[in-house]
């Protein structure tokens, strides 16, 4: 054959690269996006009650260390609408959780707040008394805060401190708190109800009394609305 003449159509097919089915490769795909599919299901069935356990423990000791003496709890759902079991397909309203000593009676009830700090929200669990109007303490579950400053608001003993036995009396109507919980600078609280912010962490410390202050005006009015209940005489 000459270097001019056109090569035939078979020894044009000769040369092309050999092509996989088309049918045969999506079937291998839909195989393997199947098995990955099923192993992920059965990895969250497998995994999903130890998250649950571990979220329930870490949950309860949260609320005896915000409310001190409490030895087991009651989850609720506590809304405008009354109080509900935290089962109760029909509730509406925010989970409370009702804290009681080893005899049987209401230490206190804790409860999430949240508001925005210096870089992002700050998410709390706090602990109230009915009895003496009270927070009782703080635990805090999620904040963003920096490092050395911010932060200090989860740990820091003199901040913490505000918290054991904070002001947080109803009006004589009920029905929102007498007096605004509020944080003040450094050094300069004179009132049960203000909150002795951390130097350097103002934002933080503003967004702490702000969230409780919110969440108290709400929630209070409604406990002690209901506070036979949560007894549970």
């Amino acid at each position: 054959m000459s270097n001019d003449q056109a090569p035939t159509q078979e020894q044009m097919q000769d040369h092309l690269p050999p092509q996989t089915p088309s049918f045969a490769m999506l079937r291998t795909l839909g195989g393997i996006a199947m098995l990955a599919g099923f192993l992920v299901v059965m990895v969250f069935q497998w995994t999903k009650p130890i998250i649950e356990e571990n979220k329930r423990i870490a949950i309860e000791k949260a609320v005896f260390r915000v409310v001190p003496g409490a030895a087991s709890r009651k989850d609720y759902v506590l809304g405008k609408e009354g109080l509900f079991t935290a089962d109760d397909a029909n509730a509406q309203g925010e989970k409370i959780y009702a804290a009681y000593n080893d005899a049987g009676e209401l230490k206190g009830i804790a409860m999430e707040a949240a508001a925005t700090g210096y870089a992002d929200v700050i998410r709390i669990l706090y602990g109230y008394n009915p009895a003496c109007e009270c927070v009782t303490g703080i635990k805090v579950l999620k904040m963003a805060e920096t490092p050395g400053l911010g932060d200090k608001i989860a740990f820091d003993p003199e901040f913490l401190k505000n918290f054991e036995a904070l002001d947080a009396k109803l009006n004589a109507d009920k029905t929102a708190l007498e007096n605004e919980i509020v944080a003040v600078k450094h050094g300069k609280k004179t009132q049960p109800w203000q909150v002795d912010s951390i130097s350097g962490a103002t934002i933080s410390s503003v967004a702490i009394a702000r969230m409780i202050n919110q969440s108290g005006n709400k929630m209070y009015p409604l406990i002690m609305k209901h506070l036979d209940e949560l007894k549970g005489n």
